[in-house]
């Protein structure tokens, strides 16, 4: 048996073990409902206090990050006006730099254009001047007779020579009437120096035929009988001036030295008669001081070798003279032709770099963003960020 005592009035009473189990539990119970109520208040309360701080920390995280993104976005903006200045900026100076180039190739061309147009028109001119001259002498033949085409080649060396005639005071230049010999020449060049000393003598002989004669000569047929002519009348130099073989570049070029075959004889076209005489006469002037001590050698009687030692460096000399003369005159014709040659390259060349120019203006305007970050990890880092960033807002 258990004794329980009332709280209220203090009475003691016994109770045996069944009901005092059942009374126990049911004082537990009530007990454990009424904790359990008050707890489960406390934990709904704790519950929606946890619930309203978690929410507010989700805001003010949300609302942080919110202001985050709005500054990364404010950032990639200003990067972007940033980067799109400096395309534009790149763009502008590549565009000026090839205005300028374009500006200066084409200066450079208009140059070397009107360069190239003036050597071409001065080659031009000089060849339709040698074409005028060789149509000249083709129709000068064809109105005349056979015997006129000769006499009149005569004439005209003879006009050619007395236009300069003043330049040569002491000099000697009449036809060859002197044929006791069986033979003549034309004409007779001599010059002398003031005290009357010979300084140089040319037998010349003029030779021209229509384009209708039958049996065309050769300018070789008549070389054998111009050297015996210029030794039977005493004469250093020979020249056959010739219209024979017009078409024969060999003799159209020059002076056409021939003395491979026959001692101190020459060929020449008309146009180079003057030039021909002043240039043997200045050269035979530089032997002039040779001669004059020949005359006191001789005077003197010392050892005639030294006179033809003398005789030979003139013959030397001359032909230096005349080998440099010839060479200045082919190399001047050559020089033409390699600047021709030269300022053709030039303008290959000038085309060349408009091609290049132009293949640079496609690759410029084939430019995009993504060749500009290409191997730049900044730029491409950024691009990248702003492409997940305008993702995450879309979603």
């Amino acid at each position: 048996m258990n004794e329980i005592k009332c709280p209220k009035c203090g009475t003691v009473f016994q109770i045996n073990e069944n009901d005092y189990s059942l009374i126990v539990k049911q004082i537990r119970d009530s007990e454990f409902d009424k904790e359990m109520s008050v707890r489960e208040k406390v934990f709904e309360k704790d519950k929606e206090n946890l619930i309203k701080i978690t929410k507010s920390n989700y805001e003010n995280e949300l609302t942080k990050k919110d202001a985050e993104i709005d500054k990364l976005k404010q950032e990639l903006k200003l990067q972007e006006t940033k980067q799109e200045l400096s395309i534009k900026d790149a763009i502008s100076k590549k565009d000026k730099t090839i205005d300028e180039l374009k500006n200066k190739i084409s200066l450079n061309e208009t140059e070397y254009l009107l360069k190239e147009k003036n050597i071409k028109d001065s080659y031009e001119e000089k060849i339709k001047n040698k074409d005028e001259q060789i149509a000249y002498y083709k129709d000068f033949k064809a109105r005349q007779s056979t015997k006129m085409i000769g006499e009149s080649l005569e004439v005209h060396c003879n006009n050619e020579f007395n236009k300069l005639r003043p330049l040569f005071k002491n000099a000697y230049f009449e036809k060859d009437n002197d044929a006791k010999s069986g033979s003549k020449g034309d004409f007779i060049f001599k010059d002398y120096d003031e005290y009357g000393s010979e300084i140089v003598s040319i037998m010349f002989e003029m030779k021209n035929e229509a384009d209708t004669t039958s049996t065309k000569h050769k300018n070789e047929d008549f070389f054998k009988e111009l050297d015996k002519d210029r030794k039977e009348k005493k004469c250093e130099y020979a020249v056959l001036v010739s219209l024979l073989e017009i078409d024969n570049d060999y003799y159209n070029d020059g002076i056409v030295d021939v003395s491979y075959k026959y001692d101190k004889m020459y060929v020449i076209r008309p146009q180079f008669f003057i030039p021909l005489i002043t240039l043997i006469r200045n050269a035979a002037l530089n032997t002039l001081e040779y001669k004059k001590e020949l005359q006191i050698i001789r005077n003197q009687n010392i050892d005639i070798s030294h006179f033809e030692e003398n005789m030979n460096k003139f013959k030397e000399n001359f032909g230096r003279n005349y080998k440099l003369a010839s060479d200045k005159f082919f190399k001047a014709i050559d020089e033409i032709d390699k600047t021709i040659d030269h300022l053709q390259k030039t303008k290959e060349a000038l085309l060349s770099s408009e091609n290049n120019l132009r293949l640079a203006n496609n690759k410029a305007e084939e430019l995009t963003i993504k060749k500009l970050t290409h191997n730049n990890d900044t730029m491409t880092k950024l691009f990248e960020e702003n492409k997940k960033e305008k993702e995450l807002i879309n979603e």
